[in-house]
């Protein structure tokens, strides 16, 4: 197994600073770049908007926390995904087209995912409440 040479990497407390900033920085980028990634921000608030609403259960919240976060995170990698692909090639490559579309589809399978899952937590609640 081969080892990685870090030697020259700095570590410490302006590293991990410079690591959040960049960290923020990406954020506002694929905020301000991506649709989707501002449709996930008004669902996000909807689902906590519901949960406060709703009054659920820690378990319920965990869950809801666990898939706003896990839809985030597919929505980032997915814009990394695209935007290296587009950065090796403009052309159009069917490789690449496959490498774009699946990095969508797994986007698109969580954000239908999350939503069966939301669905079946606050219906019932909903339902409570009629």
């Amino acid at each position: 197994m081969a080892s990685i040479d870090r030697s020259n990497k700095q570590f410490g407390f302006k590293r991990i600073i410079s690591s959040v900033k960049n960290s923020w920085n990406g954020l506002k980028v694929a905020y301000k770049n991506e649709q989707s990634m501002y449709i996930h921000l008004v669902c996000t608030i909807i689902l906590l908007l519901f949960s406060f609403f709703l009054k659920i259960s820690m378990i319920q919240w965990l869950i809801i926390i666990a898939i706003i976060g896990l839809t985030l995170v597919i929505e980032l990698l997915n814009t990394a995904i695209e935007s290296t692909v587009d950065l090796v090639t403009k052309d159009f490559h069917p490789l690449a087209k496959i490498a774009k579309d699946t990095a969508s589809a797994a986007e698109f399978v969580l954000s239908v995912t999350s939503a069966v899952i939301a669905l079946m937590i606050f219906i019932p609640k909903i339902m409570e409440l009629l």
